[in-house]
């Protein structure tokens, strides 16, 4: 079910949710905030929409029948690089937790203000950094990373990153060789939460990147500091 066009440079949004009444309330308000907003009752319908439509975005609940939130974050991290953001009744931290280490960007628990919805959501979409216009491109190991672009290759492939993880890795290419810390990775990759999300998101580029990501060679930790880009 998609809301009537609006002007084609608009996000364009795909929210999935089983409840019907805060499905039908989230595309109104999103769509009187600027937003494309497709709708999907369960994960079998939102996969159904993802074949047929360009997404910038996902918000997916977590607790629905059949595949869970969580499950479809995992399968779209694998084939995608739509950002995830996930609406639930869970607000455990380490539910939190759990899910951005299935790839979420965000996650936001219920009930929430709508307007909050919509900043993160815009937080999203604005989170990878501008690179610095003397920077083209860094190389280490079999990488390049595009700063202009935010995009990671390996040879001629590419090398799928979420928002969160390209911008986090823009981070630290803007000053490579140079230790970050936590805090100023956080305000720059414009991550929403407290800096633990800086080592989640760290652990899972490490595994994209690094050969042994228990021991990395070029995402250092900077003992008391943060973390540095160490090229070869």
């Amino acid at each position: 079910m998609v809301d009537d066009p609006l002007i084609e440079t608009e996000p364009h949004l795909l929210v999935v949710d089983d409840d019907e009444r805060l499905r039908e309330l989230l595309r109104r308000y999103l769509s009187d905030n600027g937003f494309r907003v497709t709708v999907a009752a369960d994960a079998k319908e939102a996969r159904a929409n993802l074949a047929s439509f360009a997404f910038d975005l996902a918000v997916l609940d977590v607790m629905m029948p059949g595949e869970s939130g969580l499950d479809l974050t995992r399968s779209l991290r694998a084939k995608t690089q739509v950002p995830v953001l996930l609406l639930t009744a869970m607000a455990e931290p380490e539910d939190r937790i759990n899910g951005l280490e299935q790839g979420a960007e965000d996650y936001l628990a219920k009930p929430f203000e709508p307007r909050e919805l919509v900043l993160r959501i815009r937080n999203i979409l604005q989170r990878r950094p501008a690179a610095d216009p003397g920077i083209a491109e860094i190389r280490f190991g079999g990488f390049r990373f595009d700063l202009k672009r935010s995009e990671l290759f390996r040879g001629g492939e590419m090398v799928h990153l979420t928002a969160a993880e390209a911008g986090l890795l823009a981070s630290l290419a803007q000053r490579v060789g140079q230790p970050v810390s936590r805090e100023e990775l956080s305000q720059s990759a414009q991550f929403s939460g407290n800096v633990r999300n800086v080592d989640v998101q760290m652990t899972r580029l490490r595994r994209k990147l690094e050969p042994d990501p228990r021991n990395p060679r070029y995402l250092r930790t900077v003992r008391g500091t943060g973390y540095a880009l160490r090229p070869d």
